[in-house]
């Protein structure tokens, strides 16, 4: 994604800041002297044309607010190459007042709602899952490749290993689990149940919804529930330290490592890692994630999320010159 356009933020014009993952597109209304106002609509449909929805989403602002909308940022689930035509999607709101628009993938903004404008990485794992690490002067994406590709540690890539672990156990092809009762909860014929699954529309999320029960029956000491989320741990560490190598540049070894010449991180300067997303709500999961991670960088230091992927979309008008994050956000400006 290019970087193009005027980078200077109207102080007096409206902005609207978008968070559009499938789940939602939440919001962030500003207009000078006024209170921001959010909202949450529904998300996007990744089988439709992207840039008309998130035009509907800056329209129904338009319509309810009465104001027109100077600038538009936008994270968005999923983002490609192709789809990140911020001049497209300026042509589309144009005639809502807008003059400047800003696209970035979601990891980009979440990183930024997470860590700002510190180095590190940040690891997103929710139905999906996406790492990014941000240098001194590179920027690294690891997975966030779907559910057919990769995901790896994701919800559904846990509900994944359910399902197959369940009917292991159901064909005596592996140990008992209780997680075959988990998937009788939800098809009580379990000689059925992959046919319901693959006629399912939602079956993407009817697969991630069985990584919540799967924590808790690994927390209850089920064996085959406990492999799968430690699996998951270790997949989730393995993302983030493949992408914080990436970003230490040649000759510069691992982050906290520092460089013979000087030029790498101080020695005992660990890098800043954040871990987000429901898949951490378990304690085992996000438990051994940071073990793992330690071993390789001693001196990790672990953040709570600091804001969220739409504190870090309302930020990407004002990303400073030289940020690595800057030459990937597409902007686009009627004013030049």
């Amino acid at each position: 994604m290019a970087c193009s356009g005027d980078d200077v933020t109207d102080p007096n014009g409206a902005r609207l800041a978008l968070d559009a993952g499938q789940t939602g597109i939440k919001l962030r209304f500003e207009r000078p002297g006024v209170s921001p106002v959010e909202e949450v609509l529904p998300g996007v449909r990744t089988h439709e044309p992207l840039l008309p929805q998130l035009a509907a989403a800056v329209r129904h602002v338009h319509d309810v607010s009465g104001t027109p909308v100077a600038t538009v940022a936008s994270g968005v689930s999923g983002l490609t190459e192709e789809g990140a035509d911020a001049s497209a999607l300026l042509s589309l709101v144009g005639s809502l007042g807008a003059h400047r628009v800003l696209l970035a993938h979601d990891s980009i903004t979440s990183f930024l709602g997470t860590l700002g404008d510190r180095r590190g990485a940040v690891v997103a794992s929710g139905t999906g899952v996406v790492t990014l690490a941000v240098g001194r002067e590179l920027v690294a994406r690891v997975d966030g490749w779907g559910n057919i590709m990769g995901d790896a540690g994701s919800g559904h890539w846990i509900g994944r290993e359910a399902l197959d672990a369940a009917m292991r156990a159901y064909d005596g092809r592996g140990p008992e689990t209780g997680l075959l009762g988990l998937l009788r909860d939800r098809w009580p014929n379990a000689e059925e149940a992959y046919i319901q699954l693959q006629g399912d529309p939602d079956r993407v999320r009817t697969v991630a919804s069985f990584a919540g029960p799967t924590a808790y029956l690994a927390a209850e000491g089920d064996a085959v529930a406990r492999r799968i989320c430690l699996s998951a741990a270790r997949e989730l560490a393995h993302s983030v330290d493949a992408a914080l190598r990436r970003v230490a540049g040649p000759g510069q070894g691992r982050p906290g490592d520092g460089a013979a010449d000087g030029s790498g991180e101080r020695p005992d300067d660990g890098p800043d890692v954040s871990a987000i997303g429901g898949v951490f709500g378990s304690a085992l999961i996000r438990d051994r994630f940071d073990a793992l991670l330690r071993e390789r960088y001693p001196a990790m230091r672990p953040h709570a999320p600091h804001g969220t992927g739409l504190d870090g979309a309302a930020t990407l008008a004002t990303l400073p010159e030289g940020h690595p994050l800057r030459a990937h956000v597409a902007v686009a400006s009627s004013d030049g």
